[in-house]
């Protein structure tokens, strides 16, 4: 049986532009991206989602890959991809800032290691915050509606209409403004009753000058400051989901924005 170059540049077309725009994803996108998983786990991955969702995508253009044309598509395919994935991580970034401000109010900036998703040094307590919100992603079956949201990116924005348009990058910028936003909202309790003991250990020193108040004061506000995220866990599974669904929700809207 002979196959002629179109029929199989058809073939060819029908996996690779989905797997650019998924390889896209996944470059960007949380929880796949730590250092814990292994790079071939995440090609196999991008390697299966492309062919569940090969089957229900509208028609694709035959260009050859190598042209300035097929070049051109493969750069926009792999930033429409990023792009869907950095809205995720900026909903991560949150609640490793919000770690950032409770470390530094407790007294536990110092103490830091390495964040396998990022490969920095972050405060421990960022690192729980890391940990617990990858936890909560995978309970609220946030990595089963990304690739949900990526399968309807293909009908709502099908490849060969161009890239994402200005209006959708700048909201993408303006999305980067709730690092600190959703940061603020979750570790505000921690660090108001932080600051009235900082005010009320002022007002003591001011009282009692003798008093050792780096001695009494720096364990007083470390226990403290763990008592209080252990109180405002319940409210950070909330804010966290509100945050997860506005990325999604983004995704979406970038998407027909520049339709």
């Amino acid at each position: 049986m002979d196959f002629t170059s179109t029929q199989v540049g058809g073939v060819v077309a029908l996996f690779m532009w989905p797997f650019i725009r998924v390889t896209g994803l996944l470059i960007a996108m949380p929880v796949f991206t730590t250092r814990g998983v292994p790079m071939q786990l995440r090609l196999i991955l991008a390697v299966v989602i492309t062919l569940v969702v090969a089957s229900s995508i509208p028609p694709l253009p035959v260009i050859d890959p190598l042209t300035g044309e097929g070049i051109i598509i493969i750069f926009q395919q792999l930033i429409i991809g990023a792009a869907m994935g950095f809205s995720l991580r900026i909903a991560f970034a949150a609640l490793i800032s919000a770690g950032h401000v409770i470390s530094m109010g407790m007294g536990l900036g110092f103490a830091s290691m390495v964040d396998p998703s990022n490969g920095v040094q972050v405060p421990v307590l960022s690192m729980f915050y890391s940990i617990m919100g990858t936890l909560l992603f995978l309970a609220f079956d946030g990595h089963l509606v990304t690739i949900q949201v990526l399968a309807e990116s293909f009908h709502i924005f099908p490849i060969g209409q161009g890239g994402l348009s200005l209006q959708a990058l700048w909201d993408l910028v303006l999305w980067g403004s709730w690092i600190f936003a959703g940061a603020v909202l979750i570790a505000l309790p921690a660090v108001t009753a932080i600051l009235i003991v900082n005010l009320s250990f002022g007002v003591m020193t001011r009282a009692s000058p003798q008093l050792n108040i780096f001695a009494v004061g720096f364990p007083l506000i470390m226990v403290l400051g763990f008592f209080m995220m252990f109180l405002t866990l319940p409210s950070v599974v909330p804010r966290f989901s509100d945050l997860t669904m506005g990325a999604l929700e983004l995704m979406r809207h970038m998407l027909r924005v520049s339709v």
